[in-house]
């Protein structure tokens, strides 16, 4: 594993954690070697009144041109927010060609949740994600973007039905697995997923603590790629991930500051309980 190569492609917070900054140390602590392509750099975490995001497209664009002719080759790709059109445009054509020589190409579509769009998305982020989607052997969306990936009227639960029918919308759109976080069906808090190695629908209840913290889905997407990646089966690897996001919020439900996101160095031991 120490040699598993992995290409972390999101956005990069200057102050907060989430997104690369709570990625990095959650994988590099798996014991992966972790490589990172910043789709932008953020001042802060969107959850605070005033933000900046600064587009790196051209940084990307040459990036990854370079990349190409020094010949780096990824055993996974992550990728996660993405700041316009054009560089979701080159990212989705990387992911393209990299999964036709066998790199497995992790989507996060982040971009909305609790039934909106996150602050400074604008609504054609929809269409772009759509795409990238599309060339997905794992897709991680929540109830809010998987709802929107697949024209899907949102509603305070589901039923099991139309659970998997929300999965398969988004299977539809080519994505092989797919896993969405923050669902509700038959009135309980609950992960929904399909994983295509196994051919089977599933679905893992949850123990929600009512509090909120940014970067959570950033952390539950790096616990499921490393555990993925060791050979788990999905299922096992959402609970556990699941696991690991309730036991950090469970240690820091007291933060004053919870726009700052959770502290996750500090808590890298909740990884290791399996």
């Amino acid at each position: 594993m120490k040699n598993t190569q992995l290409l972390l492609i999101n956005d990069m917070c200057g102050y907060g954690k989430v997104a690369l900054s709570a990625m990095l140390p959650v994988l590099s602590h798996m014991g992966y070697r972790i490589h990172n392509l910043p789709t932008a750099l953020v001042s802060d975490t969107l959850n605070y009144p005033k933000f900046y995001i600064h587009d790196t497209t051209e940084y990307v664009r040459r990036s990854l041109a370079i990349w190409e002719e020094l010949g780096f080759e990824f055993d996974a790709i992550s990728t996660g927010f993405i700041a316009s059109e054009e560089e979701t445009c080159i990212i989705s054509d990387f992911c393209r060609c990299r999964a036709e020589r066998g790199t497995r190409v992790f989507v996060d579509p982040i971009m909305a949740d609790n039934g909106k769009l996150y602050a400074g998305v604008p609504d054609s982020t929809v269409g772009l994600m759509r795409d990238l989607v599309a060339c997905a052997d794992y897709t991680v969306p929540n109830y809010t973007e998987a709802c929107l990936l697949t024209d899907t009227p949102m509603k305070g639960g589901l039923t099991a039905p139309e659970a998997r029918e929300l999965v398969d919308g988004v299977r539809a759109l080519g994505a092989k697995s797919v896993v969405v976080t923050s669902a509700k069906v038959d009135g309980a808090d609950a992960i929904i997923g399909f994983d295509h190695v196994a051919g089977e629908h599933f679905s893992v209840l949850i123990d929600m603590i009512p509090t909120y913290f940014p970067g959570t889905g950033d952390t539950f997407s790096s616990v499921l790629l490393g555990r993925v990646m060791r050979g788990w089966a999905l299922e096992r690897a959402t609970a556990d991930a699941a696991r690991v996001v309730r036991e950090l919020i469970a240690r820091n439900v007291d933060q004053e500051d919870k726009s700052a996101g959770l502290p996750i160095e500090a808590c890298l031991d909740v990884i290791d309980g399996e």
